[in-house]
């Protein structure tokens, strides 16, 4: 009966002792870091990994994360320099750097974040107050970005957070300004479009011209040699025919009396009312082009 209460009471203080030394022990993980308090205040801070002991009741651990953390702000409209109304999404990551300050400041994430977002969202109002629309979207962007994180870190500081990045997710203009800014560069595309096209077609024109400029004066030169050739040609012709009626009168006039012949009595609706006996007709009456009367036949003309 002695060793069941023995062995009973062996086995309680076993698991009180188990207890307690659970109670007494925590463990800190790779990405996290703990406070331990007691009643309240900062006794010890755990930043590295490992197993640590702490008094049990009196004192607690509150475990912080050492990795990057999300912030999403919610959409806001801001004014811009140029008095354009634009719609900013923007986003935050930060990390905790002073878990003690940290502690005191926020207590937790969800504190953080709703400190850190009034900071972040202050200051994007005030930055981008300073910057025009095209600056804003395009020119001066990154460099406005690296202003606001500047800001926000400097802020930041006091809750013992680093902002790693401040960046704007999108900038855009308020649903009712939207379709009358589309119009309006549709309308100086278009007009831009008109000119190109003005100064295409002026081009073309002018190139136009060029061509039949030089189309013309190859023409002309064109016509020019022809003309000279064609009376090369018509003066070494005349100078043959010159020749040949030097050497043989009788023939060339027979030559072309035929000649006159197959040109003048073609058929064709032209009707010739000659007399028989004239000289045109002497080779039908003599085949040697003899007159009639007995004359010695008329030489023809040089062509």
């Amino acid at each position: 009966m002695n060793g069941n209460v023995l062995k009973m009471t062996g086995l309680i203080l076993l698991a009180a002792a188990l207890v307690l030394l659970y109670s007494a022990t925590f463990v800190v993980q790779q990405t996290q870091q703990a406070l331990v308090l007691r009643f309240g205040a900062v006794r010890q801070v755990a930043a590295l990994p490992g197993l640590y002991f702490k008094v049990p009741l009196i004192e607690s651990v509150v475990y912080v994360d050492k990795r990057i953390l999300d912030l999403d702000l919610p959409e806001q409209e801001v004014i811009a320099a140029d008095q354009k109304r634009l719609v900013v999404d923007a986003f935050t990551r930060y990390k905790i750097i002073d878990p003690v300050r940290f502690y005191q400041a926020v207590n937790n994430v969800a504190g953080a974040n709703l400190r850190l977002g009034s900071i972040v969202n202050s200051t994007v109002r005030s930055v981008l107050a300073e910057a025009t629309f095209t600056d804003i979207v395009r020119t001066e962007r990154a460099k406005l970005m690296g202003e606001i994180r500047d800001d926000v870190n400097e802020q930041a500081g006091g809750l013992g957070l680093a902002v790693v990045d401040v960046r704007l997710r999108r900038v855009d203009l308020p649903q009712q300004n939207s379709q009358a800014v589309y119009q309006r560069m549709q309308t100086e595309r278009q007009r831009e479009a008109a000119d190109i096209r003005a100064q295409g077609t002026q081009i073309a024109q002018g190139i136009r011209a060029r061509a039949d400029r030089d189309v013309a004066v190859v023409l002309a030169e064109a016509n020019r040699k022809a003309e000279e050739t064609r009376g090369q040609g018509d003066a070494e012709r005349n100078r043959i025919y010159a020749e040949a009626y030097g050497r043989d009168p009788e023939f060339f006039a027979f030559y072309r009396s035929m000649q006159a012949y197959e040109q003048g009595l073609k058929s064709s609706d032209t009707r010739l009312v000659i007399a028989p006996d004239t000289d045109f007709f002497r080779f039908f009456a003599d085949p040697r082009g003899r007159a009639a009367a007995g004359a010695a036949p008329a030489a023809p003309a040089r062509p």
